[in-house]
């Protein structure tokens, strides 16, 4: 048995308790005291970016895999450890989620405040913020749990705040009644819980027999054991476990044909919630395919390769094009965001260190450009009050600021050169070119419907002649661009400078491709003659 040595100071753990006790604090403000709960909450999501600056700024590229580490017992009878450790991949993704969060409370400063309807008299402002950091604090632990038990029940618990936000909190730009709104919400809430329950479920059978075969949940000491050898599966226990973890991952991720709740939830809810779900979320997912799909089953995943690169085919190239019909502008960015995941799971499955980097990449850099273009386009929305793609044109000429940034968040969704999409995606399909050139072909439609639905969202809605219903829409504020700004800066920042993100990531592909016994493909030159 390996042995782990604990880190000096649990600064893992102090980053997802503080969003946690965050949480607690936030809820407990006096209902009176609004304005309070949501700058608590704000300062709260502040000091966690700081503790995630401190995570990546102390983690080293070049040392062990897995550092910080913190391991204690926890269910001794059954071999559950509360055990706590990140790699390059974790470390980046903690960074994004505790950079994002602060501009999604910021974007959603207003969205709880009290609202007279018909249907509800209060909508709890302190519930709100005080649910999105409790879905920060659990979406990071998740990154950082190297014990399988842990993550399982972090993965599940993470459901129950988003299913609140999501039927709790709906877009207040809703067409009909309130009661057929409320009904909308909820239909959204609970599709959204039941997919990723049952996925979870049979997460929870595959969880139970890894135990059975392992005699623990350590994932870094079954990997070793697998490494060594004194760990053997058979080839049919190590695919139907595979398959149970899989399944589970691609539900949350979400992978066609398991994605029909992201348009529904993205929809309904709030634009911070929506940006929540498919920015922070959805990428313990992706994150999850990479950590124990490829490091526990590597056998398992070598074999699974073809269908899901097939899936994930399918995935972009239907999400592109169900993107280019839609009327709805949240919609349109849901159904937009499941070809990128396309993208992203073809470059973990690809096989390849160019691909699986390119899909860390594209983790991050896709929770930036979609939170930028769904904020915008939430602004947009809370001016109108429509989500209908048809209601605007000529809002360039009103709010230009608000039609710039627009502009730059759809640029970097279709992956512009120069912005930070564009990093990742080549890297993804260079890396898929090596070994699946067939794949990597028909992965370059999704750039070009990329390029239609975005600008042509953008023509509807922003050039021509303006509406008279458009004529008097503020441009933005000053909180909005508070906003919008940063994450402008930082999706170009990355787009000509992604090495800090790169030097972190490479490391821990180069360990996954160790897992999983693969090499990159060596080009093929033709000798001269």
């Amino acid at each position: 048995m390996s042995q782990v040595v604990n880190a000096g100071f649990p600064l893992l753990t102090v980053t997802a308790a503080v969003p946690a006790a965050g949480a607690i604090l936030t809820a407990a403000v006096p209902a009176a005291r609004r304005t309070a709960a949501k700058w608590l909450a704000l300062l709260v999501s502040l000091v966690t970016l700081a503790l995630a600056a401190v995570v990546f700024v102390r983690f080293e590229p070049g040392g062990d895999r897995y550092q910080l580490v913190e391991s204690h017992a926890w269910i001794k009878d059954f071999g559950v450890r509360y055990e706590l450790g990140v790699d390059g991949i974790g470390v980046a993704l903690i960074a994004l989620t505790a950079l994002l969060i602060p501009f999604i409370i910021l974007a959603g400063w207003h969205d709880a405040d009290p609202l007279e309807t018909s249907s509800r008299r209060w909508r709890p402002t302190q519930g709100f913020f005080a649910l999105i950091l409790m879905v920060e604090a659990m979406v990071i632990l998740s990154f950082e749990a190297t014990d399988v038990f842990l993550f399982y029940i972090l993965f599940e618990a993470m459901l129950i705040p988003m299913y609140f936000l999501i039927g709790g909190f709906g877009d207040r730009a809703h067409a009909g009644s309130d009661e057929n709104a409320a009904a909308q919400r909820s239909y959204a809430a609970v599709k959204f819980l039941l997919y990723n329950l049952v996925g979870g479920l049979i997460m929870l059978a595959a969880v139970i027999g890894l135990y059975v075969v392992a005699g623990n949940f350590s994932l870094t000491e079954i990997a070793a054991a697998r490494a060594d050898g004194t760990l053997e599966m058979a080839a049919a226990t190590e695919r139907w476990l595979f398959l149970g973890f899989f399944f589970a991952f691609a539900v949350k991720a979400p992978l066609w044909p398991l994605h029909t709740w992201l348009p529904n939830a993205m929809g309904e809810a709030t634009a911070p919630v929506a940006v929540l779900i498919t920015a922070v979320v959805d990428k313990v997912g992706t994150f999850a395919m990479l950590r124990f799909c490829l490091g526990l089953f590597p056998e398992a995943s070598r074999w699974a390769t073809p269908v899901v690169i097939a899936l994930a085919l399918v995935s972009i190239v239907y999400g592109a094009l169900l993107a280019v019909g839609q009327r709805d502008i949240k919609r349109l960015v849901a159904y937009a965001s499941i070809s990128h995941f396309g993208f992203i799971i073809m470059g973990i499955f690809a096989m390849t260190s160019q691909g699986q980097s390119g899909a860390t990449l594209y983790m991050v850099n896709h929770g930036i450009s979609t939170a930028a273009l769904m904020l915008v386009a939430g602004f947009l929305i809370s001016r109108r009050g429509s989500r209908l793609i048809a209601d605007y044109g000529g809002v360039q000429k009103v709010a230009p600021v608000l039609a710039g940034t627009f502009l730059i968040g759809g640029l970097a969704t279709l992956s512009l050169p120069g912005l930070a999409p564009f990093v990742s995606e080549f890297l993804v399909l260079v890396g898929t070119f090596a070994r699946y050139p067939v794949a990597g072909v028909i992965a370059t439609t999704g750039i070009v419907l990329a390029a239609l639905y975005v600008l042509v969202l953008y023509q509807r809605t922003m050039t021509g002649p303006v509406k008279e219903e458009n004529r008097s829409m503020p441009d933005l504020r000053a909180r909005e661009l508070a906003v919008v700004a940063p994450l402008i800066a930082v999706l170009i920042f990355l787009g000509v400078f992604p090495k800090p993100l790169t030097d972190v990531v490479n490391p821990a592909v180069r360990h996954t491709m160790s897992d999983v016994q693969q090499k990159d493909p060596s080009p093929e030159v033709e000798a001269a003659k």
